[in-house]
């Protein structure tokens, strides 16, 4: 008898049809490919959720980068202004003497400058909110993300410059002044 056939437990003669247990029949499940429609739209709702509490602070975020960008390049026009005045005795006419005449500011805007020795330079005399001037000696600000700005500082329109003030002692916000 082969090993074969008494596997199949059929003696020694193979058989002329192979008997087979029967098989319960297996019912067919219906395999989902893919996700509901529903499914989708709570993934997106999910989404939505997260970028409305993300998106605002990765905006407000830019926009302090763009304000700190601002004050350094204010510190570094206040070091050119200040290496001119030692070697020519006076305070520069413009903001191009000290070779930054193009320089923009982080939101695309020229700076501001104005001598108060001569009243020259493209900005204007930055006043507080009595009025009274904030440096003695020249005006240096950025006007802003908004690009409005009127004399003081406490109007709505230049609540966003960035200023130069108390003669150099105060670099930042207008509306933190």
């Amino acid at each position: 008898m082969s090993d074969f056939a008494r596997r199949l437990g059929t003696g020694g003669a193979f058989p002329t049809k192979l008997h087979r247990t029967p098989h319960r029949k297996r019912r067919r499940q219906k395999h989902a490919h893919g996700f509901t429609v529903v499914e989708l739209l709570i993934v997106i709702a999910i989404l939505l959720t997260i970028a409305s509490m993300a998106i605002p602070n990765l905006l407000a975020a830019i926009n302090m980068a763009r304000v700190a960008r601002a004050v350094s390049e204010i510190h570094t026009l206040e070091d050119a202004i200040t290496d001119y005045l030692v070697i020519n005795g006076q305070f520069p006419d413009t903001l191009a003497d000290v070779g930054y005449g193009g320089y923009l500011d982080p939101w695309g805007n020229p700076y501001e400058y104005l001598n108060h020795a001569t009243m020259k330079g493209n900005g204007k005399a930055r006043k507080d909110r009595f009025l009274v001037p904030l440096n003695s000696d020249y005006d240096l600000y950025s006007v802003g993300k908004d690009g409005l700005s009127v004399s003081p500082i406490t109007a709505k329109a230049s609540q966003d410059d960035i200023i130069r003030a108390s003669d150099g002692s105060y670099d930042g916000l207008a509306s933190q002044f």
